[in-house]
């Protein structure tokens, strides 16, 4: 879809603090992160409701969520050694996951996010997750 920021950011023309990429899927590092290691994960295939996914595709999704939790988990170390999964998705309509580390059950609070993050700490946080 030609105005979804997540298919420009998937067809290159806006740049993002990538940490995998695959033919199916993409995680980047969310810019207004509600916790450094905040990580987007999205089907490359434009699809704005996540229940209107078909089966193949929504369990590949959660299957790639999984080592980028591990990896998140490693290099951030939240307090209850979980990272939280979030579907919201109203702010942009391409289906979307987020991975947030947790502290305490309270992180999982979009009123947190920084919209001042530079995008410098975005990446940052994307390269040591990218590196696990």
């Amino acid at each position: 879809m030609k105005d979804c920021v997540f298919c420009k950011i998937i067809g290159g023309e806006i740049k993002a603090a990538k940490i995998l990429e695959d033919k199916d899927y993409l995680a980047f590092g969310d810019i207004a992160p509600i916790k450094p290691g905040h990580t987007l994960v999205l089907p490359k295939k434009h699809v704005s409701y996540i229940f209107d996914m078909d089966k193949e595709l929504l369990c590949g999704l959660i299957e790639a969520c999984k080592p980028l939790a591990e990896a998140i988990r490693k290099v951030f170390k939240p307090k209850t050694c979980r990272v939280g999964i979030m579907v919201a998705g109203e702010a942009v309509p391409h289906v979307h996951l987020h991975l947030i580390p947790m502290d305490k059950g309270r992180d999982l609070n979009f009123e947190k996010s920084d919209k001042n993050t530079p995008f410098e700490k975005v990446q940052e946080a994307a390269d040591k997750i990218k590196e696990q």
